[in-house]
């Protein structure tokens, strides 16, 4: 009786592994870095266009596109122009602050922080150009004080655009099936 019973178990896993395994590989499903890095294939060169009103975060940016590129693409970066097959242009194309609700004394203590990111990339090789623009949001609290300080305007910006370029990822892939 107990061995009819595991012998039930032992079919149940396989067949939903391999019911699993057949629906993922059957369908052709390849996640969207695979595409991705297809697009950005060969050496990658970032290239940062500074924001005079904001140095601080467009540094930032740059910094977290390296990282993207790096860990989830595998891209090897270049630090020359010269030596790369595809270069990336990154520019800020605005940040806003939006006040979002205020307390019973008529102050503002709900914001929202805006990122706007444009991105261009050229392949050398196949003579193309791509652009999109990608944006993230952040809404954060000032607490008990009534003014945004540099580190929360910071620390509001850093993470809107962190959302902004989680996007960047996806919509690499999606430039690769255009033609």
């Amino acid at each position: 009786m107990k061995s009819t019973n595991n012998i039930k178990k032992v079919l149940l896993v396989l067949f939903t592994l391999s019911f699993c395994f057949f629906t993922f590989s059957g369908c052709g499903y390849k996640p969207t870095t695979y595409y991705a890095k297809k697009e950005l294939s060969g050496k990658v060169f970032v290239k940062l266009f500074i924001d005079l009103k904001d140095p601080q975060n467009s540094v930032l940016i740059k910094d977290a596109i390296n990282q993207l590129l790096a860990h989830k693409l595998d891209s090897k970066l270049v630090y020359e122009e010269a030596l790369a097959d595809t270069i990336m242009n990154i520019k800020i194309n605005s940040v806003s602050m939006t006040e979002l609700q205020y307390d019973a004394d008529g102050y503002n203590n709900l914001y929202r922080a805006t990122v706007i990111i444009n991105v261009k990339y050229d392949k050398k090789a196949e003579k193309i150009s791509r652009n999109f623009t990608v944006s993230g949001e952040n809404d954060f609290s000032l607490g008990s004080s009534t003014t945004i300080t540099d580190t929360k305007r910071f620390e509001a910006i850093k993470s809107a655009s962190d959302e902004a370029l989680d996007e960047v990822l996806s919509r690499i892939a999606i430039q690769s099936f255009k033609k």
